[in-house]
């Protein structure tokens, strides 16, 4: 019983060994060339300012989650495109109340103020 996961262990070792044979030549055969431009933090071009350890206001993350949960709820349209042939007259309606339905949140959200970057 145990041999017939001796495959899977045979590939899960030829990967190990594989990574970690790729990390171990890009140390000894890699370049290295430091300079200060290389070592400097790189921050979007900008040298930084201040700590790591700085407070964000709460509105940078309900921005993040209201783009993740649009972005997240677009998605449901790519099956429904792909399947739009097939799916007829029941699916477009299906389509349009999810639609009207993520309208509506957008529009509340937009309304409270939770789109707002200050």
């Amino acid at each position: 019983m145990l041999i017939d996961y001796l495959p899977i262990g045979i590939l899960v070792l030829l990967a190990v060994l594989f990574a970690a044979g790729n990390i171990i030549l890009s140390l000894i055969l890699g370049p290295r060339r430091p300079n200060p431009e290389k070592l400097s933090p790189y921050e979007c071009g900008v040298v930084p300012v201040g700590t790591a350890r700085e407070r964000f206001s709460v509105k940078f993350y309900l921005v993040a989650m209201l783009f993740i949960i649009f972005d997240m709820e677009v998605v449901f349209l790519i099956p429904w495109a792909v399947a739009f042939k097939q799916s007829k007259l029941h699916g477009l309606a299906a389509m349009g109340t999810f639609l009207l339905i993520l309208l509506v949140g957008y529009f509340y959200a937009w309304k409270k103020g939770g789109l707002e970057w200050e």
